[in-house]
């Protein structure tokens, strides 16, 4: 099973089991992140609710998987009968918000190294386990307002450091919770 950017979200979707790769591009498709989500998950489940109730991400199955879905009238249903349930989706999408709105409370990272890791960081579903990204220097460059000389200076320093590879057109970051200490 695979559920594209852009398709309409109507169930809760939990994965019980099993390894997805998520997809992730950018509004204007200059880049494009990876990663890996291992079960138990649930996929977007702020996109069955609100304003834009679409997936913004693409999910492909990486080994078997087994998900269990619920159309959002049975979630209702739930939410309605079940106090617990009603506590624990409230629990995740008010996580999700607060995450999200103390984002742009954050200082603004002093130097380049911690520009691109917040870039990085910011884009990723987890900020842990392997990532990749498909973006070329100049629009990492672009990003985080900064030169691409600069910007290639820091990743060759990260990628001799061992934390991240660089490739042409992309950088794979094999342990993100590294990074980022």
């Amino acid at each position: 099973m695979a559920i594209k950017e852009g398709e309409i979200c109507t169930n809760l979707v939990f994965l019980l089991n099993g390894t997805l790769k998520v997809e992730s591009v950018s509004d204007d498709h200059s880049y494009k992140i990876t990663e890996i989500l291992d079960a138990p998950s649930i996929l977007q489940p702020e996109r069955l609710f609100g304003l834009n109730q679409r997936y913004t991400r693409t999910f492909i199955a990486e080994t078997d998987v087994n998900f269990m879905m619920l159309d959002k009238s049975e979630a209702m249903k739930l939410t309605n009968d079940f106090i617990i349930f009603k506590l624990n989706l409230l629990n995740i999408l008010s996580t999700q918000t607060q995450k999200i709105t103390h984002i742009s409370f954050r200082k603004c990272p002093a130097d380049i190294r911690q520009r691109i890791i917040r870039f990085i960081e910011d884009r990723c579903m987890r900020p842990a386990g392997e990532k990749e990204i498909l973006i070329h220097m100049e629009s990492l460059a672009e990003e985080i307002n900064e030169s691409r000389l600069n910007v290639s200076k820091v990743l060759n320093s990260l990628n001799d450091e061992k934390l991240i590879e660089l490739h042409r057109g992309g950088i794979f970051i094999p342990a993100l919770e590294k990074l980022l200490m």
